[in-house]
């Protein structure tokens, strides 16, 4: 039997709504493990201390780990707990639920200390030196989390994939065949009587 569309939409749902709650924790994770970065107050407004340091690109790569980590281990979970006709769906929820995981990272470790970090920068005398807080500047990161969530799952799905829609896997001549929408079970008779088991 066909699955309802409604069911699967509320795979899609529930799975893109479970990952993306993953999305806060794991900008804590990153705003607490970043490497710091140095700016110093002229005029008000915070500058790099050191342009050519590597603070911030260290804040992107951490990013971009965090969210490759996370993607592949939403991959991972989501083929396990699935079955079969509902791989579109939870390839469908990942992906979503992978975007927004990886949007409500970046913002809600961009919040840490983002208070305070302005109010520093706002009262500090110039050449006054403040940490900063976790921002990206490469946004392209964010594709990261959806990417490795679905990379993953279709290389589980590649390495042991589930059995095709209409094979039903029982042993036996005669494998379920669609007719109609429905499942037919076409076996062959035994040997010197009809389907019914009457002698011919």
């Amino acid at each position: 039997m066909r699955r309802p569309a409604g069911r699967l939409f509320a795979t899609w749902i529930v799975t893109a709504a479970i990952v993306a709650l993953l999305g806060p924790p794991a900008g804590l994770l990153w705003a607490k493990t970043v490497p710091r970065v140095t700016y110093v107050i002229v005029q008000g407004e915070p500058l790099l201390a050191d342009p050519e340091g590597q603070g911030p690109i260290g804040i992107d790569a951490r990013f971009a780990l965090l969210a490759l980590a996370a993607g592949v281990a939403c991959g991972v979970a989501a083929y396990v707990a699935g079955r079969r006709f509902t791989d579109l769906a939870l390839v469908l929820g990942i992906a979503a639920g992978g975007a927004a995981a990886a949007v409500l990272a970046w913002r809600t470790g961009h919040l840490i200390g983002l208070d305070a970090f302005r109010d520093a920068a706002r009262h500090g005398r110039d050449g006054a030196a403040v940490t900063g807080v976790a921002d990206l500047r490469a946004k392209g990161v964010l594709v990261f989390w959806p990417l490795a969530s679905v990379a993953a799952y279709g290389l589980l799905e590649l390495l042991f994939g589930r059995l095709a829609p209409g094979d039903g896997g029982e042993a036996g001549a005669g494998e379920a065949d669609e007719v109609g929408g429905d499942e037919l079970d076409l076996q062959a008779a035994p040997s010197g009587r009809d389907v019914d088991g009457r002698e011919l």
